[in-house]
């Protein structure tokens, strides 16, 4: 359990000081600010209007199942394949 706590660790501490050596950079600290303004003021957005986050995470869940329930069948047909040419292969 300590390596596990010591890795974590190591990986924060590698990052945050990554990212602040990476603000040394003109070019990387406008960027920050922009992305963190830009994140700002969506966060804003969305807690000011609740309901359309609701409903944009709500039709994005129903797109994903929908994609996941479409390629589920051609993925099983895809590995049946496989497997019967493996079988094939075994009785050679």
């Amino acid at each position: 359990m300590k390596g596990k706590k010591a890795f974590w660790t190591g990986i924060i501490t590698g990052a945050c000081i990554g990212g602040l050596v990476s603000l040394l950079n003109k070019d990387a600290r406008a960027y920050g600010k922009q992305l963190f303004k830009s994140t700002s003021d969506t966060v804003k957005y969305l807690a000011k209007n609740p309901e359309e986050s609701v409903l944009k995470v709500k039709h994005a869940v129903e797109s994903l199942n929908q994609f996941v329930n479409e390629n589920a069948s051609s993925a099983l047909n895809a590995i049946e394949q496989v497997e019967n040419t493996v079988n094939k292969f075994k009785k050679d």
